[in-house]
């Protein structure tokens, strides 16, 4: 399917068919959704795709039993944790030096991206930084908090959220990215660190006749595009 077909063909479907989803469907669309850009190629995301009954019932219980998730043959959690820099650092240090990067390279990946993802008192030392040299030139104001960390890490696994969305379109089937859902249970439910967040949960299937309220809306592009 041509790209543009494929953003055209995603809808958020709100009820599906019985129709299975080939698992090689959600293993290509998975493998699409790695391929998201992501802050520093840090990684931080994790997936969990339900393949038990009983979890994949406690889970629809957790998305307020919505019909989006109830009807779907496939579940999809999407989560971050801010740790999961270090599970990726090290491949990426052995990585940068295997094909003979640019030293900066590897000192950013080395002493840069674990100041950058450091938590504690370090955040008030970075926001204190931040401050002072953002008033003799342009410098990035965080992340300087828990918060902001964890921020990035959630804009990286949208993305990966959306390519996976796109691959599902792009191979007939159709999805629903939900924010409806009470994220303590869910995070209960997986096991989930403390620090986790849950980005979304998404729904996949075949649409319904009825899967959608009516045709797409969106506002006039001349309300939303600038030009500056």
């Amino acid at each position: 399917m041509d790209f543009f077909e494929a953003v055209k063909k995603r809808r958020s479907i709100r009820r599906y068919t019985s129709k299975l989803v080939p698992e090689e469907v959600m293993r290509k669309a998975l493998a699409a959704a790695v391929l998201a850009p992501n802050s520093s190629n840090t990684q931080t995301w994790d997936f969990y795709w339900i393949k038990t009954l009983d979890t994949k019932k406690k889970l629809i219980s957790a998305c307020l039993d919505q019909s989006a998730a109830r009807t779907a043959q496939e579940l999809l959690v999407v989560a971050i944790h801010p740790d999961n820099y270090k599970r990726s650092q090290p491949q990426l240090i052995n990585y940068v030096n295997t094909i003979n990067a640019p030293k900066p390279v590897i000192t950013y990946y080395k002493k840069l991206v674990p100041l950058m993802y450091k938590g504690g008192i370090f955040c008030l030392i970075k926001n204190l930084i931040f401050f002072f040299t953002g008033l003799f030139k342009p410098t990035p104001r965080g992340p300087s908090s828990l918060r902001d960390i964890k921020e990035v890490c959630i804009k990286s696994a949208a993305l990966a959220c959306e390519n996976f969305v796109l691959a599902i379109a792009a191979q007939g089937f159709n999805t629903c990215m939900m924010e409806g859902f009470d994220e303590w249970r869910v995070k209960k439910l997986l096991n989930l660190k403390f620090n986790s967040r849950v980005v979304m949960v998404i729904s996949i299937g075949e649409a319904a006749e009825d899967g959608t309220w009516g045709p797409q809306f969106r506002i006039p592009l001349t309300q939303v595009v600038h030009e500056v």
